[in-house]
């Protein structure tokens, strides 16, 4: 998408957004006040009021103020995101990789229960579709079997890229949300004094006063669950466009709120018998078209949340978050991508959640838990983005941080008693969380034990070795990638690989090293040479959700540098050279394995061991840097943390023989 485009406030972007961005916040009328009338019992006067008053002043404080007024605001070079906000604060805090962790790992657990939930509320209202009603009981096989087609033709479909259909998005979402704004409509011109409900008091009163008051918060959440993912999906759109758009989907959701308060109200009855409002308020006459475009929302919503996902997993592999993957591109829109190993993650997850919980209400009794935790998590990262980034004055944030904490804990622990529910789910959030940390840590226990030498040192070792004809040559241009940030840096590794295994003699030595930046789509390079025509050293300066494909970068450098007479690409065998072909270029790359000769405390032990386990699991350095198999050349070099200091062992026998 052209990011001028974005930067505007236009119908296009605006329409675009909606598709986009507000799809798992808007489809939550599906199940929310159904929820709350679930858990509070008989459908008074006092639990309707308070509920809907609840739900507004949820979705002004949580969604309006925090996100669209604030966290909007943390956006990193147009993008947003929880590691976009970390990338912007990270310098400020040496523990704030805990909460980006975090929350990142409870907004991934969000993507395998959102899809089911939503289609599955969906679904389950073809119940009241006439010929329907017998066949179409939630939790049944029919519907299971509705659901899971959906979900999995929708993972299916990932490979392919969301181009195709992304357009007739917006319009559907459209449609859906004209759709709540006037069922909703419809409902309160006959019980108008259903807006008295948006007053604070009835909320209040509902909280302090029903006998379930404070833990009905857990079933009100569900109307802002799709908060963070509306800060995630910043970058598609730009802040303005959700910030504009956020006003008429926010009108349609209360007005459908309302409207399905009015019809319970106006129902005189107190057991209401499983009957879902949302659907109770559309005319009969309209119910299957409602539901198909109730399901195209859902669908929509679920797509959103599952690229967020591969969104997530891209940024954290790039902030050494997260074990290198294969991450395709089906489309050529920037941004995005596709990793087969989270879809059929994801895609599992969806499954499993459908045939273990089978209905709607189910879900929803062990939803909410992962997302109040991903909020604090981001609440933590948005003090530090007010604090030091944007330097606000301290009574200010403190203020703010009050009213964020005093809901979002309110929430955490009426959700937290849903834990038990969800013990399917705690599995995979502590999987993913872990993974994250092991990685992470690992990552900085090896880079603290790589050993540094001096490049000027080598520097006529590197020329006498390309001059010796003696020694066989290994290519004409040697390319090594380098950790070293200083120029006038190498690796002892590296000189060890090139001078004391079967020495590399080349005609020109490249040593080329990637620094991520804090801003997501950075391409630069610059070049040194630091002997002449012997020793060249290239840095690439890439963003966190750039991929490096340093075969095709490489390959750009050379052809700049060749139109720019800075390098003079012969061919050093004169049969080959008669014939103008181009000369040989090798990577070199240098793979660690665990030595045996280690002694490890037990915390530093499980956590290598279990880094080089995810690692034999994950893509090899040659293919996360784009390399072509026949360009390359991979050495293991083991790596000794800590070696054996004490090794008691005694000869008892020495004899010659004559």
């Amino acid at each position: 998408m052209d990011s001028g485009h974005i930067k505007k406030v236009t119908f296009a972007g605006l329409l675009i957004t909606l598709g986009i961005i507000f799809g798992d916040i808007g489809t939550s009328p599906l199940y929310t006040f159904q929820t709350i009338l679930k858990e509070g019992g008989a459908a008074t006067e006092e639990l309707v009021l308070g509920a809907i008053s609840c739900v507004f002043w949820t979705l002004t404080l949580q969604t309006t103020f925090k996100y669209i007024l604030i966290t909007l605001q943390a956006d990193n070079k147009g993008e947003g995101g929880i590691f976009s906000l970390y990338a912007l604060v990270r310098r400020y805090g040496k523990k704030l990789m805990f909460p980006a962790m975090i929350g990142a790992g409870t907004l991934l657990a969000d993507g395998i229960i959102t899809p089911p939930i939503s289609v599955t509320s969906a679904i389950e209202g073809l119940n009241g579709v006439k010929g329907l009603e017998g066949m179409i009981v939630p939790g049944n096989d029919l519907v299971i079997t509705l659901v899971l087609t959906i979900l999995v033709l929708l993972f299916i479909f990932q490979r392919f890229g969301a181009k195709v259909v992304g357009g007739a998005f917006g319009p559907i979402m459209f449609i859906w949300f004209l759709m709540l704004g006037a069922l909703g409509l419809n409902q309160i011109v006959h019980y108008p004094q259903i807006f008295k409900a948006l007053s604070p008091v009835y909320g209040f009163k509902l909280l302090v006063l029903h006998p379930k008051g404070f833990w009905l918060l857990g079933a009100v959440f569900l109307c802002t669950t799709g908060a963070e993912a509306l800060y995630s999906d910043l970058g598609h759109c730009g802040r303005r466009n959700i910030q504009v758009s956020w006003i008429f989907v926010k009108t349609t959701l209360v007005l459908n709120y309302l409207g399905q308060g009015a019809w319970v109200l106006l129902q005189h009855k107190e057991n209401l018998q499983n009957v879902n409002p949302f659907f109770a308020i559309v005319p009969h006459g309209f119910l299957l078209p409602s539901i198909i475009v109730a399901t195209a929302a859902t669908i929509i919503a679920s797509q959103a949340l599952i690229s967020g996902s591969f969104t997530l997993i891209s940024e954290a592999i790039s902030l050494n978050f997260w074990p290198k993957v294969r991450v395709k591109y089906p489309t050529t829109v920037r941004g995005q991508i596709y990793i087969p190993s989270i879809n059929w993650i994801l895609c599992i997850g969806c499954v499993l959640v459908v045939l273990y919980f089978k209905t709607s209400e189910n879900m929803t009794a062990a939803y909410g838990f992962s997302i109040t935790i991903a909020m604090l998590m981001t609440t933590v990262l948005v003090y530090y983005f007010m604090r030091y980034v944007k330097h606000w004055p301290l009574w200010l944030i403190v203020v703010i941080m009050c009213v964020f904490i005093t809901v979002e804990s309110s929430f955490f622990i009426t959700n937290a008693v849903k834990i038990l529910k969800r013990l399917f789910f705690l599995v995979f959030e502590v999987g993913l969380i872990f993974t994250m940390y092991i990685w992470y840590r690992a990552r900085k226990i090896t880079n603290r034990f790589l050993s540094f030498g001096s490049m000027k040192e080598y520097l006529p070792l590197l020329e006498d070795l390309s001059k010796d004809e003696r020694v066989t040559k290994f290519a004409t241009h040697a390319i090594f990638l380098t950790k070293a940030n200083n120029t006038f840096q190498i690796e002892d590794r590296i000189i060890y690989s090139i001078f004391s295994r079967k020495p590399k003699r080349a005609d020109m030595y490249w040593f080329v090293h990637v620094e991520r930046t804090d801003e997501p789509y950075t391409m630069e390079y610059t070049v040194e040479e630091l002997k002449k025509d012997k020793v060249i050293r290239v840095e690439f300066r890439l963003g966190f959700r750039v991929q490096p494909r340093i075969n095709l970068m490489m390959r750009k450098v050379v052809q700049e540098m060749i139109a720019n007479k800075e390098l003079e690409l012969a061919q050093p065998y004169p049969a080959l050279a008669k014939h103008n072909l181009a000369a040989d270029f090798v990577f070199v790359i240098l793979e660690t394995f665990l030595s045996s000769d280690n002694e490890f405390k037990a915390s530093d032990g499980f956590i290598l061991n279990s880094y080089f386990f995810l690692k034999n699991l994950s893509l090899s350095d040659a293919k996360s840097f784009g390399l072509d198999t026949s360009e390359t050349r991979t050495e293991k070099i083991p790596m000794v943390v800590n070696p054996y200091s004490k090794m008691e062992l005694k000869r008892t026998f020495f004899k010659i023989y004559e």
